[in-house]
Parts: structure tokens; sequence; C-alpha cells
């Protein structure tokens, strides 16, 4: 595998490629750490470093600022994050499966470049909505209650905003929605000429970005005087967090192939079709989509209510029974999961396109009829696939809250053994990886899996076609500096905590 890594420098298109996307996301990490106009960024900082990292419980703060890379923490540009382009997207995927006409525009020409364009607005009209409420928040953060308890430190600091007003709202808003737009544009530049999905890579890096302050908020736990066996349990965990990350690999990778048998066709003197292929069908179809439905279904409710009803006694004995801990949130997580689950694979799993499409085209499963009988086999092995799949979501989203629960470590170490964001990171890795692949055997390069030294695929010419190589010397040393630049910011994560 380390000899894939410098392969992949010494192809030029690759290395370019890489070397773009390494550039873009730099830009996204500097925009999460440049504050927005008007507003006291130090006092958010405190406040997360002492109510969402010393805390035991994921909340709907925590989930904000783990998708921006800290940059809600920072007040930054970037604090809206690209979630309303995804919020956006999931809103067309969902109309484009339920609405008759956008679903014929999406076969059409020319027709996924409108739907895009309708994303866009979309994402834009959410911007702007989500950033007059963020600016509302920052100049009255106790009012709302979405910063609970932030009087305990502005009362020491100053106030978040020191001139709130009209300019403040409308400075705040036009940054926070030029800050996304511009996160829109970047990831899709980096999808265009990188490598890897760039939307999916913005967000997996901002995940990442937090592992250093996750990392040092367990080790005070662990590293505390009155703390009982602390290597066994950091031994523990970390084979814990082996066994949990393969097992995401596992699932992520888990497919249930259909055999395909295409009908022998002479047309003229060609012969088409005769051959077998197979449908793939992913045991986890949904991906990460029902944690996130479910986080959104969970974590809101609690916090309109809050909003509405500050001060009533049912109100925050609702609250109390929403919040993360105890069997009854476990099960109603578990439940929700399972719906969101079966609802996601309802709306974007259309058997009766595919056995279609199959048909039109001579296809046909061994041992099942063409036609309906075919779409309802694929109904039935679909929704057995999807039940494995729910259960894993559901384990996998319930296990950071239970490991932050028993283990009393930061919700902001737990989440990295589950949920949403080990999904993400697993997901992304995997598909860049993917990619990379192609480029090496494209240019006759081993891949990722590949033992052994390097050697061409088609003998002693291949390497000379490959391009241009780089010293493994000089790759070396750049993988160096970028472990120094990590051990650097779990350093200063550790010195600023």
């Amino acid at each position: 595998m380390f000899s894939a890594f410098i392969n992949s420098f010494k192809i030029p298109e690759l290395r370019q490629r890489i070397i773009f996307t390494l550039a873009l996301l730099v830009i996204v990490r500097l925009g999460a750490a440049i504050p927005c106009p008007g507003i006291n960024a130090a006092v958010l900082q405190e406040y997360f470093r002492v109510t969402i990292e010393q805390s035991n419980q994921g909340n709907i703060l925590g989930l904000f600022n783990l998708f921006s890379g800290g940059a809600l923490q920072n007040c930054a540009v970037f604090s809206l994050t690209i979630m309303p382009y995804i919020s956006a997207s999931i809103i067309m995927q969902l109309a484009t499966g339920a609405i008759p006409s956008l679903s014929k525009l999406s076969r059409e020409e020319g027709g996924r470049q409108k739907i895009n364009q309708y994303t866009r607005i979309g994402t834009l009209g959410l911007c702007l909505f989500q950033g007059y409420l963020l600016a509302v928040n920052f100049e009255n953060p106790e009012n709302w209650n979405v910063f609970p308890n932030i009087g305990q430190v502005t009362d020491v600091m100053g106030p978040l905003v020191p001139d709130p007003g009209l300019l403040f709202r409308i400075t705040t808003v036009v940054t926070l929605t030029a800050g996304t737009m511009m996160l829109m544009w970047l990831g899709e530049q980096i999808t265009d000429k990188g490598i890897g999905n760039g939307i999916s890579l913005i967000i997996t890096v901002g995940i990442v970005a937090q592992l250093p302050t996750g990392i040092t908020a367990g080790w005070k736990v662990f590293s505390a005087p009155d703390a009982t066996a602390p290597e066994i349990k950091v031994v523990l965990l970390l084979l814990f967090l082996f066994i949990v990350v393969a097992s995401t690999v596992a699932i992520t990778q888990a497919l249930r192939k259909i055999p395909v048998q295409y009908a022998r066709q002479v047309r003229g003197n060609k012969v088409y079709g005769g051959q077998t292929s197979y449908l793939p069908l992913k045991v986890n179809y949904a991906g990460v989509m029902p944690i996130i439905f479910a986080n959104a279904v969970l974590l809101f409710p609690g916090t309109i209510i809050q909003l509405l009803f500050p001060d009533s006694d049912t109100a925050s004995r609702i609250v109390s029974y929403l919040n993360p801990g105890g069997a009854l949130y476990y099960s109603v997580t578990g439940l929700t999961i399972f719906f969101f689950s079966y609802f996601w694979v309802a709306m974007m799993f259309n058997p009766t396109q595919i056995s279609d499409d199959m048909k039109r085209n001579g296809g046909f499963i061994p041992g099942v009829r063409p036609g309906d009988p075919t779409a309802k086999f694929l109904d039935f092995t679909m929704t057995r696939l999807t039940f494995f799949g729910a259960v894993f979501l559901a384990g996998l989203a319930i296990l950071p809250m239970f490991v932050s629960e028993r283990l009393g470590i930061p919700y902001l170490t737990a989440q990295f053994f589950g949920g949403t964001s080990l999904l993400i990171i697993v997901g992304v890795i995997l598909d860049t990886m993917r990619q990379t692949e192609t480029y090496l055997l494209q240019r006759h390069y081993d891949g990722f899996l590949k033992k052994g030294r390097i050697r061409g695929r088609s003998g002693a010419g291949a390497g000379a076609s490959a391009g241009a190589s780089v010293p493994e010397t000089r790759i070396i040393w750049l993988i160096v500096a970028v472990a120094v630049l990590a051990l650097g910011g779990i350093i200063a994560s550790a010195i600023r905590a």
C-alpha cells in the first residue's frame, strides 16, 4: 500500500489532481479559521471548550461543529459548512423520486444539469434563512437557548457581538452565504479537476480536523490522577476501534450479486449479448442518510421545544426524554433508523424500472421470469438486505453514545467510534482510493491491495510510458512533513485546551 502512494506521484495527471485537491482543501481549512466580522470569536471558543468538549452526551451544537470542522466554534465564514447544499440535494433527490415530472426530467438529455441548477438555487435560499437565524442567535445567545449557559462565559469575557444591529445581521448573512456558496464551488472544482468527490471530501476533512481535539479530550480523562488502569483501557479502546472500523469497511463494501443472463441477439453479421453479468445490491444501500435523518428527528424537536417553552417543566421533561442516554432514547433511535432505511430504499430503489430495463435489453435473472416476477424478486431481496443494513446502522449510531456513557469519555472523542463520522470517513476514503487505483491500473501500476515491489503489468516498457517519476526520497519526506503537521496539530490542541 505504501508503494501505491508513491506510485500516485509518478503519474503526472494523478499527481496534478492530488496537489490540486490538497490545495483547495487547505483553502477550506483556512476559511474555517477566519471569523466573521463583528463577532468576538474567543467567547464561543471558550464556550465550546467548556460545554461541548467536556460533555458526555451529543447535542445539536456538537453535531454542527463536527460537520463544520470547528468553523462554528470559531464563528468562521464557513460556519454554515456545506450542509445547506447537502440538504438541498437530499430534498431534490426525494422530490425526483416522488414527483413524476422531475423523474422524467432527470432521464432527459440535459435534465440532470437543470436539477443541479435547482439544487444550487435551493442552497442559496437555505443559506439566507439559516444565516439569518445564526446571526440572530449570535446577537442574543442567552435568549434563544441555542447556546445554553453561555452567560457564564459572556459575564467574564464580554458579549459575543459587541455591536448588534441590522448592519451586523446583513453582514453576517452575506458572509455566511458567500462562504457556503464558495464551499459548494470548491467541492465542484475538486470533483471535476481533483481526485474524489469534492463535497464528501470537504465534510470528511472537517470531521478529521476535530480528531486532534478529540484525542486530547480523551487523553485528559485517561491521564487523570484518579483514573484506574488507564493503560488497559486505552489498549482495549484501540482494539475496539479497530474492530469497529473493520466492520464498517466490510458492511460498506458488502454486495449481493444477482446473476443476470443476456439473450444472444443476431443483428446482421454481428452477435450481441449472450454473456452473463450481475446486478450489485448493496447491503447498506442507504449509506449514512438514515443516521442523519434520525439525528435530525431526535435533536430538532428538543431544540424547538426549548425555544418555544423555555420555562415549562413539562417541556423540560419531554426534552430530557429526547436527550441521549437511557434505554428509551436508544430504542427510539434504532426504530427511527429502521424507518428511514426502508424509506430511503423505497424512494431511491425502483425494482419495476430495473426489471423493465433488463427486459428491454434482453436480460433476465436465471430461474425468475422477466417482468413483474423479476420486480417482486428484487424487492424481496432488497427488503432482506435492508434489514441487515439497518441493524448495523442502528448499532453504529448508538455505539458512540454507549461508549461515552459507559467509559466516561467526552462525546467529542467517542463520536469517532461510530455514527455519522465513521461512516462518512470510511465511505469517502474507500471512494477516493478506488478512483486513485483506477488511475494506477490504467498506467500499469499495482493497486493498493497488491503486495511486493512495484512491477509493470505489460512488460518492462510499461513504466517508461507512465510519465515522469518522482524520487521516492522526496515522497518519503513529504509524508514525514504531513505526519509532523498532524503531530503539531495534536500538541497545539493540547496546549490550547
